[in-house]
């Protein structure tokens, strides 16, 4: 069954609108130093010739977890440092969704990054968060303003600080859980686990290992079909996007194989890392990686990136499905493409 920890108050929106210090919002405009890389004909039929990265927002600390909500038409993402999940959309430009939205009781909080990491909604359109802070899976009543601990704990153990989540075409919830929230990483006094996982919580409510082999697991995502498992590694001495086959019963994974090998593009010293991931309808990968998002064919093929002028963090679709929005470093980005997301 799902562990239900506690419920936690969460402070309102309306309660929250204290002052955006540093944070602008400004016209909508080309990002600068922006440019899209084309290294195969077959993009042309993803992102239009024309099409130009756009600024939304800036002055953030580091911006994550980017999801858009289908039916309200807004996008929520989370500005870790400043524990905060933020709403932006066109009618109403930004404001202030949640504060604080991870770590916000106690006085020895486990690092700096005490705020919500990945976001996303599941079937029911609830919003269901990578507690980043709170080291845990986190499901959120925004009517009531409560916070419900989903899973926490593997065999007795806290996770390190879950980082990213997806769910499968059957219920299952995919997440990764390496150790950046804590403040000595893998060396940290309070890591309990002696690995960085990827765990499965299936729609039962059973948790397993998917792997804990890898060194920093970050974007996690599934191809259309659910049969296939990509997972980001944002680790410079093992930059790889790795490829899993789902197995009929869900938890007894095997072996990964290397989907994207970025290793060439750090030799480069190219800013980025294998951090989030998306896939779209079409089974296309859309990666955070060295240089910017890649953007890789279900074959591995490397069909060009999306170059912002800074590091990116995290991407989800939006709109119809059709724009491609961006948490880049401290600034809010999108970009139109000619396919659409994965759910759209």
């Amino acid at each position: 069954m799902l562990r239900r920890a506690g419920i936690f108050a969460l402070l309102s929106a309306a309660a929250l609108l204290a002052p955006r210090i540093g944070v602008a919002q400004s016209p909508i405009k080309t990002a600068a130093g922006s440019r899209i890389e084309r290294l195969d004909p077959a993009l042309d039929a993803l992102i239009d010739p024309n099409a130009r990265v756009e600024q939304l927002a800036e002055g953030f600390a580091w911006t994550e977890g980017p999801v858009w909500r289908r039916d309200k038409g807004y996008l929520l993402f989370s500005d870790i440092p400043h524990n905060t999940v933020w709403k932006w959309n066109e009618a109403e430009g930004l404001s202030i969704y949640m504060r604080p939205a991870g770590y916000a009781f106690g006085t020895n909080p486990p690092g700096r990054e005490l705020g919500t990491n990945g976001l996303t909604f599941d079937k029911s359109g609830t919003l269901v968060v990578a507690d980043h802070g709170n080291r845990g899976i986190s499901r959120w009543n925004d009517s009531l303003f409560t916070r419900t601990v989903v899973v926490d704990r593997f065999e007795g153990k806290r996770f390190n600080s879950p980082n990213d989540l997806v769910w499968a075409p059957n219920g299952d919830l995919y997440f990764t859980d390496p150790s950046y929230g804590l403040r000595g990483l893998n060396k940290d006094p309070a890591k309990e686990l002696p690995f960085n996982g990827v765990f499965r919580l299936s729609a039962s409510g059973q948790l397993s290992v998917v792997t804990r082999d890898l060194t920093f697991p970050n974007g996690v995502g599934l191809s259309p079909d659910g049969r296939t498992l990509y997972i980001g590694i944002s680790d410079p001495e093992n930059p790889y996007i790795m490829a899993y086959d789902v197995p009929a019963d869900g938890a007894s994974f095997g072996k990964g194989r290397i989907f994207m090998d970025g290793r060439a593009r750090v030799q480069q010293k190219l800013q980025g890392s294998f951090d989030g991931l998306k896939v779209d309808a079409q089974g296309n990968v859309w990666s955070t990686g060295p240089g910017g998002i890649l953007i890789i064919s279900p074959t591995g093929k490397h069909l060009g990136t999306i170059v912002p002028g800074d590091v990116v963090a995290n991407c989800a679709f939006g709109d119809d499905g059709s724009t491609l929005y961006m948490t880049v470093n401290n600034k809010l980005m999108r970009v139109k493409t000619k396919t659409k997301g994965l759910g759209f």
